[in-house]
């Protein structure tokens, strides 16, 4: 549509004309219930009044909306044409007065893709549930604005819906809801304080709701008291941990009120947790909005857990971080992001039972970010955002992982106290407005007297990571004479930046002992050769670990002896994080085609079952199959998925019975289970006629061991019709449509391939469930006429679909599983005769090449390490 994509241009001359004052939002959710009306969209009524001054009266500008049909448009009580104005995106408003009040009467759509209002209908008791999601721009999707995040306003809603159903908004409610006939009521909430328009919600259904209250005493005397609420669906009731999320939600309003000495300023604070939702969770000030698969069906390990209570303090930063202080445009997108996903395991490494938090963060938050920054797209911290496409894609790896650890690092050069006496300055300071990049350094530089023009231009404006190697030489006693850091930079972004490292020596005491730290010592990285004097003299260590306790961002390399310690004595190694540290730095090899990955395979055979930290175990797995599906040498695929799945199995056989490492291995084997015995394994726990002391396979596994029979063709359409009997609901039908397309048939990939890319009938989570049941790494030959046609497709679905499922179809069905080389040639093909295609889309495609480029180039050093032998 023309004026769909909203320019940064546009949004700074907007900006510089209005300034507004209010919005007054009345929605009528009455039609999310009954029969479907005719065969157009299900719609809503939205009414929205604005009041905005114009800095210049006289000028035109426009409001934004994304909606079916506009019943009315007044402005300054002239009524206007609503065919003339709204051209489907935009709302033209001319001849504006220094004071302006704007009505738009609209008829807005239900979605089903998860953007705007997302209308949820449970197969399991029928009932509906609404929901609204709007980062970066679908706020005009649900009612008139002016979509920017430098347009603050306060915002009063008032909403219409079925009298039985549960209602919430950012505000607190106004009273008791009204009634208004015919079983419906009308709620009125109070306005909020100035907040941009992606942040503002509705939550509306028979949803569960649990409420708790949080207190604290106020320094100068009185008590915070803040009402608190859980929500889910009713059908999730039964496995709502409502105590556990409140407890973590005290734990992170405690820490922040302690570090940021600044109330929390949006009264109440309500968790939703709800269904097909694209993210992990939205900041929503005082509606904090989550995923629904964080509510636990079955059982999982406790990194599951914290795993969640991340997210929940990560969103709960959020609400000073995004929320009272905003970026102008999202350029700066890491003045929200990066700071809530450093602060969120900051915190909850502080606060909550979850004290190992910053493993998880160099396992698992920092590889997503090594990852982004090798791709094509790979971009500065601080972006260049022309337009809303280009922030939708801009919620990566660079601006939430890297930028954490940027700002971790950033903890480490100028000191705790001086980071966190800025956030409350940055606070105080800019409270309800927005800020660029040089409003935070201001306050920086004065609480730590460090000029941070150096620092910011290092780290914030220049992509790419950089590789640190330790260099140590020894004199004839074995003590070392010298050991110097080597810092590289990637060709393309030769940037050398100042890293505040730790160097650790690690060695036995004994010939079978434990890999233990005897030396450490901090230094300042500069560069190309750093010298650490401190550390000379030291006995000859077995292992040199830089970047020891994680403090800045950058990719470990090893000397050859230390590599060698690794290969036979890893496991050793009796520190968790240093461990994690020598884990992630291997599997940066691999990728990096400079360690064969049938090597990397062997070390997790041998070492993973000994590994104590089940975050870990997991990212683990997670990292063994993509090297058994991607880098090895494809003619050693066969010989290494046998030797996976039978490591898996040993280890789902010897870990502790029921406990969360018999648990991750149990669905590790699911996926990797290779042979005729391995199926006959899960089958038989499926059927109950095996058993593993202390597994107990609940649904969620019945699920997983469910999809592998099915992708070997063991399980066909009545066997997943009678599982879907045993758990007919939401989630169940989401595991039903993964596994039925999962099974290996023609005819089953082509309706797949029908119901995603030709159809727009299923809703956002049912794209996801079909497209990774669709795409099975043992049905190559089967999926490979898909590849030629993916080519053919992807330009319409970029301009026919949302831009969520644009993104989900784009990178879900690339054909990564077919032969590297011919699919390069064809995406090389691709990107030279659609050099005018968005350029997102072509971002998306540009990364999946340099995926398949990348597992190439592993896949030949696997394969030329041992034809040597080596």
């Amino acid at each position: 549509m023309p004026g769909e994509n909203l320019t940064r241009d546009e949004a700074r001359e907007r900006a510089r004309l209005l300034t507004v004052d209010g919005y007054d939002v009345a929605l009528d959710l009455r039609s999310a219930v009954g029969p479907h009306p005719g065969d157009g969209p299900r719609t809503f009524r939205s009414t929205t009044t604005i009041r905005f001054r114009c800095a210049e009266p006289g000028a035109s500008t426009f409001a934004d909306l994304l909606a079916p049909a506009v019943a009315s448009v007044t402005l300054n009580g002239r009524e206007l044409n609503a065919d003339e104005v709204f051209d489907g995106t935009r709302v033209a408003l001319d001849s504006l007065e220094a004071d302006n009040t704007l009505t738009v009467d609209a008829w807005c759509a239900y979605s089903r893709t998860g953007e705007g209002m997302h209308h949820f209908l449970d197969p399991e008791d029928g009932e509906t549930y609404l929901y609204t999601q709007y980062e970066p721009a679908d706020a005009r999707r649900v009612f008139a604005n002016f979509e920017q995040p430098d347009l603050k306003a306060p915002f009063t809603f008032t909403v219409t819906a079925p009298e039985r159903w549960t209602v919430l908004s950012n505000g607190a409610r106004s009273g008791e809801p009204e009634p208004a006939g015919d079983g419906a009521a009308v709620w009125r909430f109070e306005p909020t304080r100035p907040i941009s328009t992606y942040i503002t919600t509705v939550v509306a259904g028979p949803y569960h709701h649990v409420t708790d209250v949080y207190r604290r005493e106020l320094p100068g005397g009185g008590e915070l008291v803040i009402p608190l609420g859980a929500l889910c669906r009713r059908g999730l009731a039964r496995h709502f941990d409502a105590d556990e999320i409140f407890t973590v939600t005290k734990q992170g309003l405690d820490f922040f009120h302690d570090h940021f000495d600044y109330p929390y300023p949006f009264g109440k604070y309500d968790q939703a947790f709800v269904p097909e939702y694209n993210l992990g969770a939205m900041e929503n000030p005082g509606c904090v909005t989550f995923r629904e698969e964080f509510v636990f069906r079955g059982k999982v390990t406790d990194a599951s857990y914290e795993g969640r209570a991340n997210v929940i303090l990560h969103e709960m930063a959020h609400m000073w971080f995004g929320d009272l202080v905003t970026m102008e445009w999202w350029d700066d997108l890491w003045l929200k992001e990066s700071f809530a996903d450093f602060m969120g395991s900051f915190s909850m490494v502080e606060a909550t039972r979850f004290t190992d938090g910053w493993i998880t963060f160099a396992n698992r938050r920092k590889s997503w970010a090594y990852r982004a920054d090798q791709l094509p797209s790979t971009h500065p911290i601080t972006a260049d955002i022309r337009d809303l496409e280009d922030a939708k894609l801009n919620f990566d790896g660079i601006t939430y992982a890297k930028g954490a650890s940027v700002l971790k690092q950033l903890v480490a050069y100028v000191g705790r106290d001086a980071f966190l006496e800025g956030a409350r300055r940055y606070f105080k300071r800019h409270e309800w407005g927005n800020t660029r990049l040089e409003h935070l350094l201001s306050v920086l530089e004065e609480t730590s007297g460090r000029d941070m023009g150096g620092w910011a231009r290092a780290w914030l404006q220049t992509a790419g990571v950089n590789s640190l190697t330790p260099q140590a030489t020894y004199d004839s006693a074995g003590r070392i004479t010298e050991l110097a850091v080597i810092q590289e930079a990637a060709d393309e972004y030769p940037v050398l930046r100042p890293h505040r490292v730790a160097v650790g020596l690690y060695r036995r005491r004994t010939a079978g002992g434990a890999l233990e730290r005897y030396a450490r010592a901090e230094v300042d990285v500069t560069g190309v050769r750093t010298v650490v004097e401190e550390l000379a003299g030291a006995e000859r260590p077995e292992l040199i670990l830089v970047n020891d306790d994680d403090l800045t961002y950058c990719k470990v390399r090893f000397d050859e002896a230390s590599l060698d310690t690794l290969r036979s004595h890893l496991g050793s190694v009796t520190d968790n994080l240093a461990r994690a540290l020598c884990w992630s730095a291997l599997w940066n090899l691999t990728r990096d085609a400079l360690m064969p990955a049938r090597d990397f395979l062997d070390l997790v055979l041998r070492f993973g079952g000994r590994e104590s930290d089940i975050g870990v175990v997991q990212m683990l797995q997670a990292w063994a199959r993509t090297a058994l599906v991607h880098y090895v040498a494809p003619e050693w695929r066969e010989e290494g998925a046998r030797l996976l799945a039978q490591g898996a199995l040993r280890n789902l056989r010897q870990a502790e019975p029921g406990g969360d490492h018999q648990l991750a291995w149990a669905r590790f084997f699911a996926a990797v289970a290779h042979d005729e015995h391995d199926l006959q394994v899960l089958d038989r726990l499926l059927e109950g006629t095996g058993r593993i002391d202390g597994l107990e396979v609940d649904q969620e596994l019945r699920w997983a061991f469910l999809e592998t029979l099915a992708s070997q063709g063991l399980a066909d359409e009545g066997r997943l019709a009678a599982e879907l009997v045993r758990d007919d609901t939401a989630s169940g039908k989401r595991h039903q449509v993964r596994c039925l397309a999962a099974r290996p048939s023609a005819e089953v990939k082509a309706r797949a391939w029908t119901d995603v890319v030709d159809s727009d009938r299923l809703s956002n989570a049912l794209v996801e469930a079909t497209i990774s049941g669709f795409d099975q790494p043992g049905q190559r030959e089967l999926l490979a006429p898909y590849a030629p046609r993916y080519f053919e497709v992807i330009e319409r679905v970029w301009a026919e679909r949302s831009i969520e499922i644009g993104m989900s179809v784009v990178r879900g069905l690339f054909p990564a599983l077919q032969d590297g080389p011919a699919v390069l040639e064809r995406t090389d093909a691709w990107l030279a005769a659609h050099e005018g295609a968005a350029p997102a889309l072509r971002r998306l495609v540009l990364e999946a090449r340099d995926d398949t480029a990348r597992a190439l180039r592993a896949q030949r050093r696997d394969a030329a390490a041992h034809a040597a032998g080596s």
